[in-house]
């Protein structure tokens, strides 16, 4: 680590090369559940992680994974990773580099989704490969509770809709 303060957005900036489990192409914090920076004395960093849903077989992986990335840093003290629940997680908290890197990784990034999940706006997938509006829902039930199955009609591609929530 480079002499440099160590603050919460450099932590956080830090923890853009810990990527999620089962999207590679994205990092925990694009994804949205990093939620918390915390830095104490002697720079111990606690980090506090909102699972996108609560079940989330990833989770503890996830917390092994920021304190083993942020422990080969010298300069911090002690890192403690906590999973919370205070903060709801929804798609809205992923950021722009994260739906791209969705997208990157062969799923429909998730539309805004404004409080409320009906079958329209899951029908309303654009395609991750050609960017056509021309696809069809198969089922709003994928291989995780997060994703939609879809056929897209222009350059006949099935591909998975991850669920604006």
């Amino acid at each position: 680590m480079v002499e440099q303060a160590i603050t919460p957005a450099y932590i956080r900036e830090e923890l853009k090369q810990v990527k999620d489990p089962e999207i590679p192409t994205i990092s925990i914090v694009d994804l949205g559940i990093v939620t918390g920076i915390d830095i104490k004395e002697n720079n111990d960093i606690h980090v506090t992680l909102t699972p996108t849903f609560a079940g989330c077989p990833a989770l503890r992986m996830m917390e092994d994974m920021v304190v083993e990335h942020l422990s080969s840093y010298e300069a911090l003290g002690n890192i403690t990773v906590e999973t919370s629940f205070e903060t709801t997680w929804t798609t809205d908290l992923i950021t722009p580099e994260g739906h791209e890197a969705i997208k990157k990784h062969g799923l429909a990034p998730p539309k805004r989704n404004c409080g409320s999940l009906t079958m329209e706006l899951l029908e309303d997938t654009h395609c991750p490969y050609c960017d056509s509006q021309d696809t069809t829902m198969k089922s709003p039930f994928g291989p995780t509770l997060c994703r939609s199955l879809h056929y897209c009609n222009s350059c006949k591609q099935a591909f998975e809709g991850f669920k604006p929530i």
